[in-house]
């Protein structure tokens, strides 16, 4: 049962309030889906009330600040920095009195009372809780009875803004590349290089970041690569802002000796259980970032920064992958496609490139010594001007010397 509440009053005494949903495996709700389910009572007698509502509300919230009317040092008071969005505010009844009376009578009992409403079909952020604010939903059912306070029972409404990582603008690769000098200007000791790629912008909880990096380091020093993902927490309230920012989760490489290169070819970091990026609130935002840094002692450390997005609609497969790495590597060689025909071709005779007139051309004659005789005595330069000029071996598809034993290893490609 969602939530109990109890009290005793003068007309009956109401055992139980609570509050279910129709499917309570269902992780979260999004914007236009329909939300059913119950509302509990349990009577010990009979009970007087005027009606059974039902609330359900959403909005997000930013605030800080010294609260609305206290005190500050100066002896004066200042508002707290605050604003609230709403984006979910509904009523329905469940049960009134009969027409032309105040109150119903409830008998003894337990009672069931149905409810169906649908969320608004406009965007709804993701629900959160921050430092600075949150954006929460809620359904409440709401007892009102005469003279006695009202009773309520409250359940909390997971709702997520579904982030697709198969568009286009997440598919995007992302490369980095910087140069740092190590040292002051007259006694530096030398560079250190980093370059930064991922296969795309978006990923999902769960899924493990494969990280391509190049790290050269021609500095004096002994440097550390490490990499980590930042979540930002960005919130807006009466003009201002308020920024959080912490890692939620990291990798280290090995240490990097001077005058040598050090290569990640697909580094796994992987993603914990995090809150999707939230894009579509306007006084609370929650962006994630890949930071590639090199700890460098004595120095400020060298730092590439990549935007991520963190979706809900995982990333499908090589099939919708048409901005990937793999994809710029077949962009950037397409001209092969035009060029390279579907048959290998024999090369061109070498007669119809070099005539015999270009060949004595470049081979002027050097007389012999006179003391020399037979071929013994050709120059050494004349020699290797023939030899450059000799026609190579005739074009065939059979290997004219094959080896005994033929290795044949697979060919796999890292995408």
């Amino acid at each position: 049962m969602g939530g109990d509440a109890g009290a005793d009053g003068p007309r009956g005494r109401v055992k139980s309030l609570g509050l279910v949903f129709e499917d309570e495996s269902k992780g979260c709700y999004s914007s236009g889906e329909t939300v059913a389910g119950h509302v509990l009572l349990e009577a010990v007698e009979p009970v007087t009330l005027r009606g059974l509502r039902l609330e359900a509300h959403g909005r997000a919230t930013s605030a800080w600040g010294p609260s609305v009317g206290a005190r500050v040092c100066i002896g004066g008071t200042a508002p707290a920095a605050s604003s609230e969005v709403e984006y979910l505010n509904l009523r329905l009844r469940l049960l009134e009195a009969p027409a032309g009376e105040d109150v119903a009578l409830l008998q003894p009992g337990k009672h069931e009372f149905p409810f169906r409403f649908q969320l608004p079909s406009e965007p709804l952020p993701t629900s959160f809780t921050g430092k600075y604010g949150s954006i929460q939903y809620c359904v409440r059912a709401v007892l009102e009875r005469p003279q006695v306070p009202e009773q309520s029972v409250r359940r909390e409404l997971p709702v997520v803004s579904h982030l697709d990582v198969n568009t286009p603008p997440l598919l995007t690769p992302m490369l980095k590349t910087q140069e740092k000098m190590i040292g002051c200007w007259l006694f530096t000791s030398g560079p250190v290089s980093l370059s930064v790629t991922i296969e795309r912008k978006g990923y999902c909880n769960g899924e493990a970041i494969p990280i391509y990096a190049e790290i050269e380091n021609c500095s004096s020093r002994l440097v550390v690569p490490k990499a980590a993902i930042f979540q930002t927490q960005t919130y807006l309230a009466s003009g201002k802002t308020k920024t959080v920012r912490h890692m939620v989760a990291n990798v280290r490489g090995n240490h990097i000796g001077s005058g040598t290169t050090d290569t990640w070819n697909g580094k796994m970091l992987k993603i914990p259980p995090v809150t999707p990026s939230i894009l579509d609130c306007c006084i609370i935002r929650v962006d994630y970032s890949l930071a590639v840094y090199i700890h460098i002692p004595g120095a400020k450390k060298l730092t590439q920064e990549l935007p991520l997005v963190i979706g809900t609609i995982p990333y499908s497969g090589f099939g919708r992958r048409n901005s990937s790495v793999a994809s710029q590597f077949s962009m950037d060689m397409s001209w092969l496609a035009l060029t390279l025909p579907e048959q290998p071709e024999a090369p061109p005779n070498y007669a119809d490139i070099v005539s015999e007139e270009e060949f004595s051309r470049h081979v002027p004659p050097y007389p012999q010594p006179p003391d020399c005789e037979g071929e013994a005595c050709y120059s050494m330069f004349a020699c290797i001007q023939e030899f450059r000029f000799q026609p190579p071996p005739l074009y065939s598809e059979v290997d004219p010397h094959p080896s005994d034993a033929e290795e044949t290893q697979p060919v796999s490609f890292v995408l």
